[in-house]
Parts: C-alpha cells; sequence; structure tokens
C-alpha cells in the first residue's frame, strides 16, 4: 500500500477503531463491579484493593519511568495532591467497592456508580462555581431519584425507614468519592503526559492504601495465598485497570471527550446484562425504572451549559 493510500484509509481504520472500543471499553470498567461480587468474601477488600493497584503500576512503570524520573520535580511540588488524587481514586473507590459487594449485587453496584457524572456536576458547582442551568438541575434531580429507587430496592418503605442494604452505602461513598476525583483531576491540571500521571496517581493509591491494608492484616484479616487470590489479582490489574484506562484515554484522543461520554450510558448496561448471565443477577422492575430515570437524568444533567448563560 502506498502512503498516500494509506493516509486515506487511516480515518476509515480510526472509526472502526473508535467504534471497537466504544463496544469493549465499557465491559473492562464493568469487569471491575462483576469480579468484586464474585471474588465478595473470599479475599479481604482492602488487600484487593491494595494488590491492584500495586500490580497495575508495576505494569505502567516500564512504559512510564522515563517520563516521571523527567517529571520528577514536578512531583516533587504537587505530591499533597498526587497523594490526594490517589486516596480518593484507588482508596475510597477501592475497598469501599469491595466491601459493599460483599452484601448487595454487581447489578445495583453499576447502577448506582452511574449516578457518579451528576455528582461530578454538583460538586463542580459547590467547590469551583461551575455554571449549572435549570435543565441540568432537573436531570440532577431525576438521576437522584433513580438512584434512590435502586437504594430502596423499589420500596417507598424502605427510604420513609431509611433501611439501606450496607452494601449500597459502601457503594454511595465511592461513588461520590469518584466525583470528587474527576473534579480535582481537571481542576489541578499537571504538566505530566496522561499515563506518566496516572502512574503517579496510581502509586498515591497504593501509599494511601497501604496503613489500612496493614491495620487489616493486624487485625486478623492475612491475605490468602491461594491461586484464586492471584488470579483476581492479575485480572484486576490488567482489565479494569491497565485495560479500561488505556482504552478510554485512546477513545478520548479519536473521538473526542464529548462523544467518549457515551459509555456512561453503555457502562451500567453492559453491568446489568453481564451480572444476569454471569453471576444470576436477574435484574428486577425496580432496576428498569431506577436505570432509565438515572440514564435520561446523567443525558440531562451532564449537558454543557450554553456558553452566553452566565450563572
Amino acid at each position: 500500500m502506498t502512503s498516500a493510500a494509506a493516509a486515506a484509509d487511516r480515518p476509515g481504520a480510526d472509526h472502526r477503531l473508535a467504534i471497537a472500543l466504544l463496544l469493549v471499553t465499557p465491559v473492562l470498567f464493568a469487569a471491575n463491579m462483576l469480579t468484586a461480587r464474585w471474588a465478595a468474601g473470599s479475599i479481604p477488600a482492602v488487600a484487593m484493593a491494595f494488590w491492584r493497584w500495586t500490580l497495575t503500576f508495576l505494569l505502567l512503570l516500564p512504559f512510564t519511568a522515563r517520563a516521571l524520573w523527567r517529571g520528577r520535580d514536578e512531583l516533587r511540588r504537587d505530591w499533597p495532591t498526587v497523594l490526594l488524587l490517589g486516596a480518593l481514586g484507588m482508596g475510597l473507590c477501592g475497598a469501599p467497592v469491595y466491601l459493599g459487594a460483599q452484601t448487595t449485587t454487581a447489578t445495583n453496584i453499576g447502577l448506582l456508580y452511574a449516578t457518579s457524572p451528576v455528582f461530578i456536576v454538583i460538586l463542580g458547582w459547590l467547590g469551583w462555581s461551575e455554571r449549572v442551568v435549570p435543565l441540568q438541575i432537573a436531570g440532577i434531580a431525576l438521576c437522584l431519584a433513580g438512584g434512590l429507587v435502586v437504594l430502596a430496592r423499589g420500596e417507598f418503605e424502605t427510604l420513609l425507614g431509611l433501611r439501606f442494604v450496607v452494601g449500597d452505602l459502601w457503594i454511595a461513598v465511592a461513588v461520590v468519592a469518584w466525583a470528587l476525583y474527576s473534579v480535582l483531576l481537571r481542576h489541578r491540571p499537571s504538566r505530566l503526559g496522561v499515563l506518566a500521571r496516572l502512574a503517579a496517581i496510581v502509586a498515591g493509591g497504593v501509599v494511601a492504601n497501604l496503613p489500612f491494608y496493614v491495620l487489616e492484616i493486624a487485625t486478623g484479616h492475612p491475605t490468602p495465598l491461594t491461586p484464586r487470590v492471584f488470579a483476581v489479582v492479575i485480572f484486576l490489574a490488567i482489565v479494569p485497570g491497565v485495560g479500561a484506562y488505556l482504552a478510554y484515554g485512546k477513545l478520548v484522543a479519536l473521538v473526542g471527550p464529548a462523544r467518549t461520554g457515551l459509555l456512561l450510558y453503555l457502562i451500567p448496561l453492559y453491568n446489568v446484562g453481564l451480572a444476569w448471565v454471569l453471576l444470576g443477577e436477574a435484574p428486577h422492575p425496580y432496576h428498569a425504572v431506577g436505570m432509565a430515570m438515572t440514564l435520561t437524568g446523567v443525558w440531562l444533567g451532564t449537558r454543557t451549559p450554553p456558553q452566553g448563560d452566565a450563572r
């Protein structure tokens, strides 16, 4: 193939790759929720988070070591932010998910995580005065209502009595932490490249998880050294760790962040379907109601405000 022909074919190849990534990447993200439920109780929660992100960092290191060394002055100045992002994105979004999976379903985890975009909008408005228009407010209210339907399992009495499954509350903690992580990531930029900064944040997450991992062992919950544990940790590091983040970054480069936002709608759909097929979690009517409300609310709540609307 000549260079001209190759150049002409590239847009078509990029388009096909983008479609493939759009279909596959939600599976990579959903894999963390499905594995959390599948392995629930067999591996201590903090150990699962600690070793997942430790292995992820080691997998990233060969590709980022040079950039991290070149940016060592930047890292020295920015270490509080790196540690905070790691504590949020790999700490509070790590062990709480695995704790929650011990008493709630992968289906619920996916649907509750689907509310995270509206929390991003709320935190951006509260902390950084980002503009919010009435349509977004309506979307936020609808999304949060959908989340409550899932939390209450469609029973109004549950809301009145505040009788929630403890696992769902752990997931709610992780959802808010992910939203804050996402907002801080946008408002505290770095001169490091995307992959190098990810490696630095993952390292921060390992450091943040370490004292809780030691505490977990000290309180009588050692990590069992079994083939199942090794398989789970390796899978979590490769698939929803390195694989999901790299695929997401490539998709942003190919089609931009706005179109990549379609993933927000596909992840819970994939998660519900795969949880049904792989874990036998048959969805209930309240899941359908909650999903419809949540995804409609996310679509409305994450609309970009018009440029002329200064609020």
